[in-house]
């Protein structure tokens, strides 16, 4: 009997564990944000930005809405909902809204349809300083959390093998997209942007961008060779799509930021009271995941309370399966673990400025689709003064000082300062 199959192509019960179902898809607007995500977005957010105090100041109801993609990125928005962490620190949040893609989720940022929310670290940068938006980083989502996972049809064992080979990135403007391609240039391949279907020299890797969703059904249809990518897409792919583990991130560059909790910049002045209440919700939040992880995996499961559409096994595996599974270890996924003491994902608040000089510095190094001249003379210490607020998660995090104990907390004297460490 032949499966059915979906608008995507995808196989239908894969595509219900990746994809979470049809239920608002728009071919139409697919494409559009497709195109976005090349490099369309600037003048978008342009025109969204101009509005944006207008807009915030008409939602002074101070009801929290909080957007997010399917990912454990997004963990302590969602378990500070689920826990009721919010409405105990006196704050109306409503049910977070699950969005498919990052432009989605920007447009959605800018236009004020949201006033929380986790993006990739690099992202705010990039529309602060290309976009004008006042967006803010407040804190980080996670630690860790990601993995670059390789197709069953390759015999892909290393990086160096990724040449003449088709990888997907979640977006141009993302960790994965750095740690990637700072690994592709150690092993003497370049990272380029082709058309697909374009010649590929032997030392060449072609990159695209695909939402998280699409990338385990793509691997699957070998429409790519591999992919780099949130959990809990990783898990989903070696449970559903044969996906073979290459390296998990965290492994390269220690307890690094993938997502940040974002906020608009005029709530952070306008309603001091309220941020800190907010900021109160997610630190204790990341706490409670910090200690419980398998427990969360199944709260946010589909399994769960569904706030992920992925079952909860493979939720647990993207969140606990890591330095006790022999097979990561034998096949080099992991090589650092001995020395880094992290788990597969971690959870803790602070936003170490040295991962923001550092990005910054990156972005300049990575290659991308569309215009990049917003980089140029840009300093990584200004941006780290600048872009994030560190009042309000401090006060958090001193309030629940158990944030210490999680293992990606720098291991100094000094919990609030680190040095960043690659090493492949």
């Amino acid at each position: 009997m032949t499966k059915k199959t979906c608008s995507h192509n995808h196989p239908h019960d894969l595509h219900a564990a990746c994809c979470g179902g049809e239920e608002g898809f728009d071919p139409g607007r697919r494409q559009t944000l497709d195109l976005l995500a090349r490099g369309g977005l600037a003048a978008m957010l342009g025109g969204l930005a101009a509005g944006l105090p207008q807009m915030a100041r008409a939602q002074s109801d101070e009801v929290l809405r909080i957007g997010y993609l399917p990912i454990t990125d997004a963990t302590p928005l969602l378990v500070a909902h689920a826990k009721g962490y919010f409405e105990e620190e006196g704050i109306k949040a409503e049910k977070p809204t699950l969005i498919r893609s990052w432009p989605a989720l920007i447009e959605g940022f800018v236009a004020g349809k949201f006033n929380l929310v986790h993006f990739l670290k690099p992202i705010p940068v990039w529309m602060r300083y290309n976009n004008k938006v006042p967006v803010k980083i407040m804190a980080w989502a996670h630690t860790n959390g990601s993995a670059l996972v390789v197709g069953k049809h390759t015999d892909v064992t290393d990086f160096a093998g990724l040449g003449g080979k088709q990888v997907a990135v979640p977006f141009w403007y993302s960790m994965h997209n750095i740690v990637l391609q700072y690994a592709l240039r150690a092993n003497g391949i370049k990272p380029v942007i082709k058309a697909q279907g374009e010649a590929l020299a032997p030392d060449e890797c072609n990159l695209q961008v695909l939402p998280p969703p699409d990338m385990p059904p793509a691997l699957a249809a070998r429409k790519i060779d591999a992919y780099i990518v949130a959990e809990p897409f990783n898990a989903l792919g070696e449970l559903k799509a044969g996906a073979r583990m290459l390296r998990f991130t965290g492994d390269i560059w220690k307890n690094h930021p993938c997502c940040v909790l974002c906020m608009h910049e005029e709530d952070t002045t306008a309603k001091p009271e309220w941020t800190q209440g907010v900021m109160n919700a997610l630190v204790r939040a990341s706490v409670y995941a910090s200690q419980n992880k398998a427990e969360v995996a199944e709260l946010l499961s589909k399994d769960g309370a569904g706030y992920l559409p992925a079952p909860a096994p493979v939720v647990t595996r993207a969140m606990t399966l890591y330095a006790d599974h022999k097979e990561y270890i034998d096949e080099g996924a992991i090589k650092n673990e001995a020395e880094f003491h992290n788990g597969r994902i971690d959870f803790q608040p602070w936003p170490y400025p040295s991962a923001t000089k550092l990005i910054v510095k990156a972005m300049n190094e990575t290659v991308v689709a569309g215009e990049t001249t917003f980089l140029d003379g840009l300093d990584p210490e200004f941006v780290a003064t600048d872009l994030v607020n560190y009042d309000y998660v401090k006060a958090a995090l001193e309030k629940y000082p158990e944030w210490k104990a999680d293992p990606s907390v720098a291991g100094s004297a000094d919990p609030y300062a680190r040095e960043e460490i690659f090493k492949l």
